[in-house]
């Protein structure tokens, strides 16, 4: 028998704040997380053509141990202070008025690259300063499972630490998992969710070269325009989200409060391109269509949308074509928020942190808006929420999140009303 799956914890550190309820009241605000890179260190070495990102709000050592923060790349420092505040808020861990046995408590985590600021820090070193001053720990540090192995280690969760590694549809892929695992009964809770710490000059420089960033140096703020006829591209971002899903069951026995609920998720493969998106957007469909089935759910039941839309040209109009070939004209009447716009582009972070965005949507009724949109695309016809909108929902109430990574990569969770 299919269980009902739930949302009872959440946490994030983000590029809008340290906090996931701060990061949504920001969102609400209309903020952006974009700002100019710091002139001192490795990016004033660097003459790069993109001189800002979204880069995280606090520092982590505020937040973690300094014996913590010096053994873990940023991508883990992210990672372990959001898991930690999603366990917090589910109710569980030190001062929480529930348990969980290490061996029905699972972690289902992602990134899109790792550790790349302890491999090229490491790498730096060992040209500059040879080989035996290379840290010990930086295999531990650089490899992609080690966010979901802090986590995993920090809280005991001893059923499973996995890691999805699916390019910017990794977290999105990380929260359909932990729905899997829930189904089969692998554990009671799983914390889900993914990071990213990739703001350093060699990918800024690369995302460049190829260019996908917007290189709008002057007004950071303003870069990320998902649907405008201006837009030049993402905006890099970093930081990490967390989930606590768990059966509605064992929710409601301790007494949790339900954020949403996660109804499915479909996963495709465009198998077209190594980093454009299918521009008919076949494969991106085929995700909307398996989640919607998944979910048991009709395309008509869909009231929200929380899309991907990283704000570049190609990119925008592919997903507008899968969106339109799975709801039709309706596409136009259907509220669509691109979150993107305030908090940049997290990577394997940002599939996780707008599920989180879509769950509190519907939990406090309000859609989160899109700011930047200035001058709508002509051949984009969607319901753009460019201001706090709010919305009068039923339970049963239907919203997707959707991801499209590098590679092909299509992941789209459906996230029902409680």
């Amino acid at each position: 028998m299919t269980k009902k799956i739930v949302i009872t914890g959440i946490g994030a550190f983000s590029p809008l704040a340290a906090t996931a309820r701060d990061t949504w009241e920001a969102l609400l605000r209309g903020e952006s997380g974009a700002k100019p890179l710091k002139r001192e260190g490795v990016f004033a070495e660097n003459e790069l053509p993109v001189k800002f990102a979204a880069t995280v709000a606090a520092d982590p050592f505020d937040h973690l141990t300094r014996v913590e923060a010096k053994r873990l790349d940023p991508s883990s420092q992210y990672a372990l202070i959001a898991g930690r505040e999603a366990f917090a808020d589910a109710g569980f861990g030190e001062g929480g008025t529930s348990t969980v046995a290490p061996e029905r408590l699972l972690v289902d985590w992602a990134t899109g690259i790792g550790g790349v600021w302890s491999l090229l820090n490491a790498w730096d070193v060992l040209r500059e300063r040879g080989a035996r001053r290379v840290m010990p720990l930086t295999v531990p540090m650089l490899m992609p499972n080690a966010p979901g192995a802090a986590i995993g280690m920090d809280l005991e969760a001893r059923a499973g630490i996995r890691t999805a590694v699916s390019a910017c549809a990794s977290s999105t892929e990380s929260i359909i998992q932990a729905y899997e695992h829930l189904q089969s009964g692998e554990a009671d809770v799983v914390i889900a969710g993914g990071s990213e710490a990739a703001v350093h000059p060699l990918p800024i420089a690369a995302f460049a070269a190829m260019q996908a960033l917007s290189t709008r140096n002057d007004e950071p703020t303003l870069a990320s325009r998902p649907y405008d006829v201006d837009r030049d591209g993402f905006v890099l971002g970093e930081g990490a989200a967390a989930l606590v899903l768990e059966t509605e069951e064992h929710a409601l026995a301790r007494g949790a409060h339900i954020y949403a609920e996660i109804a499915g998720g479909g996963v495709t493969a465009d198998a077209y391109h190594i980093t454009a998106p299918e521009p008919e957007g076949a494969g991106a469909s085929r995700a909307v269509e398996a989640a919607l089935e998944q979910a048991g759910a009709a395309p008509d039941e869909v009231v929200h949308i929380n899309a991907h839309a990283t704000s570049t040209p190609v990119g925008d109009i592919a997903e507008y074509n899968a969106f339109k070939r799975v709801f039709g004209e309706r596409i136009d009447s259907i509220p669509v928020s691109a979150t993107k716009a305030s908090t940049g582009h997290l990577l394997g972070g940002a599939g996780a942190i707008e599920a989180m965005f879509t769950a509190l949507a519907f939990d406090e009724g309000v859609l989160p808006p899109t700011i930047n949109v200035d001058n709508m695309d002509p051949e984009i016809g969607l319901d753009v929420v460019t201001e706090p909108r709010p919305i009068e929902l039923k339970k049963g109430d239907l919203a997707i999140s959707a991801s499209f990574g590098f590679g092909g990569h299509n992941a789209v969770l459906a996230i029902r009303k409680y």
